[in-house]
């Protein structure tokens, strides 16, 4: 997995045919979707419950490119074994679910995986300071996580202004989670993100046996950024 800042879409399956996972990633590659985000909830961190590691091995065999794992879960630590051995190619963990993210991110890479970082609307960058040399992605929420679905919050476009600067020339993704839609995704790649999750934005409107409306969506997204990277 070589490092390149051009623009990836990373669709979130919390949006796609539940009862059709594996065709879903298959379709949703296939309209060119460039990484799949597979949304890990535990009812206890955030509000909702999702899948697990099960899950992510049965999907693993269906995507080609990346399988971008965002575990909103707490504690994390005795599942990235788990995680990494279902076949994430990236675990990230939130900067709020435990006591010792630099254990996390320790164990992240010791897995053989990515190291993500992933902060909520109401935390702040200095939480990430400490932590660039640890990670190889920070995702920005923005939008309160647990549910699809939800509105944008617009002050997180100054975070991700302010985070490219910290990072530098270091090799760190800046990936967008929540409210991405054709409107929302240019004022984030405009402040530095390179990375967008999209839900409902990708998978509206299509069905994996009908999927051409997916890459209408993706190319839709692509086209609103086009000149802000």
């Amino acid at each position: 997995m070589s490092f390149d800042r051009s623009l990836k879409i990373a669709p979130s399956i919390l949006a796609a045919d539940f009862s059709a996972f594996g065709a879903e990633c298959r379709a949703v590659e296939a309209q060119g979707a460039d990484w799949i985000h597979v949304d890990v909830m535990d009812g206890h961190f955030v509000p909702n419950i999702t899948f697990g590691p099960a899950t992510c091995a049965a999907l693993r065999p269906h995507i080609k490119g990346i399988m971008d794992v965002h575990l909103m879960i707490a504690p994390v630590d005795p599942y990235i074994d788990a995680f990494a051995k279902a076949g994430a190619d990236i675990i990230t963990a939130h900067v709020e679910a435990g006591p010792h993210i630099h254990r996390t991110l320790q164990a992240i890479r010791n897995a053989g995986c990515k190291a993500g970082l992933a902060l909520n609307p109401g935390t702040g960058l200095d939480a990430v300071s400490h932590l660039l040399d640890m990670v190889d992605l920070v995702c920005v929420m923005t939008v309160n996580p647990g549910f699809g679905g939800q509105s944008f919050i617009q002050s997180q476009v100054q975070k991700v202004s302010d985070l490219r600067k910290m990072i530098g020339d270091r090799p760190i993704h800046i990936e967008i989670d929540g409210g991405v839609t054709p409107v929302t995704a240019p004022l984030v790649t405009a402040a530095g993100a390179d990375v967008l999750v999209a839900g409902s934005a990708v998978f509206k409107g299509g069905s994996f046996d009908k999927p051409e409306a997916y890459g209408e969506n993706i190319m839709t997204i692509r086209n609103a950024v086009s000149g802000t990277m």
